[in-house]
């Protein structure tokens, strides 16, 4: 089994895979304060509750955008699972060419997210829009080269800006109103917050075409993907487990790479 990890300002995904195939997800919240046995204590629960053998664990694979954890991971899985974990960043095999002024600038989490959407959808240039504590928007030529991106607030963190910063206007739930024009407080924010959020993903998208000269592939993942793709045409489809399939065909790429080392030796 492989266990990928993915770190994300706000949440962290965990997904065991066997045989190429996720068997069992979790989302926890990111805490940078965990211990490495905090963190040990949490993995080896959720794999009981489960009715999961985490000694049957072989790769652990992770990506995060948030340092202090993984330093407690790596040191939670090298003590008690004594396995080097694969970390997703300078010097890892992924097979996506990173076309940046600075390579090194680039998340992990968006080269997780480049790489799974490449294997699926390759062979036609992709933006990758993950609705995350950012929205982020990843470029992928047909040749599989990241070309570059787009970062945006996200709605949740926009969201909280405009309630802490207007004393007089309610919390609102994030649904869908009726109607764009709101007939009332709550439903004139809900409008703006949810039709304004959609009208930014359309015309970031439509510049990002423009710009390229190619119509996109357009993939969405994250927590909003799903509301999001139902109000708008622009978004082809949705992919919830983007970045934990990215994880897992990093993990076997660097495993095939060790073992042609290994022979080499």
């Amino acid at each position: 089994m492989i266990l990928a990890i993915d770190v994300g300002n706000t949440n962290t995904v965990l997904g065991v895979f066997e045989e190429g195939k996720l068997i069992k997800d979790w989302y926890i919240s990111t805490d940078k304060d965990k211990t490495p046995d905090e963190y040990r204590i949490l993995i080896n629960n959720l794999f009981l509750y489960e009715n999961l053998d985490i000694r049957r664990v072989s790769h652990i694979a992770i990506s995060s955008v948030v340092p202090p954890v993984v330093f407690a991971l790596k040191t939670a899985i090298k003590k008690y699972l004594e396995i080097e974990p694969l970390i997703v960043g300078p010097g890892v095999r992924t097979g996506i060419n990173i076309k940046m002024d600075n390579p090194r600038e680039v998340g992990a989490d968006r080269i997780v997210n480049a790489v799974a959407a490449y294997k699926k959808f390759g062979g036609k240039p992709l933006i990758i829009v993950d609705f995350s504590t950012a929205t982020s928007f990843d470029i992928i030529s047909s040749e599989g080269d990241y070309l570059g991106g787009v970062t945006a607030p996200g709605i949740g963190i926009s969201v909280e800006a405009l309630f802490q910063n207007a004393a007089k206007l309610p919390r609102v739930e994030l649904v869908k109103p009726e109607s764009v024009i709101g007939k009332s407080t709550v439903t004139s924010l809900q409008a703006g917050i949810i039709y304004g959020f959609i009208a930014l993903v359309e015309g970031l998208i439509k510049r990002i075409q423009e710009e390229i000269g190619e119509e996109c592939y357009v993939i969405g993942t994250g927590g909003l993907a799903g509301m999001i793709a139902e109000e708008t045409e622009m978004i082809d489809k949705t992919e919830p487990y983007l970045s934990l399939e990215g994880l897992l065909h990093i993990s076997e790429l660097n495993k095939t790479e060790r073992k042609n080392r290994e022979r080499r030796v």
